[in-house]
């Protein structure tokens, strides 16, 4: 194995130290603490709650008893490339996360195929109304920590977020020919945080759009 005798003798005395241990021994954590630390930021993953770098770095930090840097993170997701990986991505509400199943994506376009090949319906006749939801005050992308495995094998590439947070929603109705409807926009409820001066400058004349309030939104 092209080793010295001296080097086996020196370490079987313990004289000298693995590379690894000698690693160890200059990092913050110790080896069997950065193991953990990767154990339990795949165990986030998992749960659809991949960690954020200050995440990551508090954690540390709180095994260190000491304020890590943000360069100990860069150094740690570096020496563990091999199976975390640092991704942009989107934020899911936990209920819309929970609501989710192929069982029910499936069961929806098969009875929509039934009702169009029943009906008879022409492309020009059908249209998709979707909605989309925006938390207010939370960033629709953030840099996350993913299991590497996970996100490659597309299993895991959102986090969820709480569902606690208030909502604006966007309605969007597009035709199977191509046109669209103008959008509609539905704010959480009618009170003090909708100012009427955000709408000064429509102009009905020139601009498709209604506006109205209710108490429930």
């Amino acid at each position: 194995y092209s080793c010295s005798r001296s080097t086996l003798s020196r370490r079987h005395w313990q004289q000298t130290t693995s590379r690894a241990v000698k690693d160890s021994e200059q990092h913050k954590l110790n080896l069997q603490q950065e193991a953990e630390l990767v154990k339990y930021i795949q165990e986030l993953t998992t749960r659809r709650l991949p960690p954020t770098r200050e995440m990551i770095r508090n954690f540390a930090s709180a095994v260190a008893q000491e304020t890590l840097s943000d360069s100990w993170v860069t150094r740690f997701l570096h020496r563990h490339n091999n199976c975390l990986l640092p991704r942009w991505a989107s934020a899911m509400d936990s209920n819309c996360h929970y609501a989710e199943s192929y069982t029910k994506y499936k069961q929806y376009f098969d009875i929509l195929y039934s009702k169009i090949d029943k009906y008879n319906v022409e492309p020009e006749n059908t249209y998709n109304m979707d909605e989309k939801g925006f938390m207010i005050g939370v960033i629709g992308r953030s840099k996350r920590v993913f299991n590497k495995r996970q996100y490659e094998r597309k299993e895991v590439r959102q986090s969820i977020q709480a569902s606690n947070w208030e909502w604006v929603t966007v309605l969007a109705c597009v035709c199977a020919d191509g046109s669209a409807l103008p959008p509609g926009i539905i704010y959480e409820a009618a009170g003090p945080a909708i100012r009427s001066s955000w709408v000064d400058d429509i102009k009905p004349e020139q601009h498709l759009a209604h506006f109205t309030t209710s108490p429930t939104g």
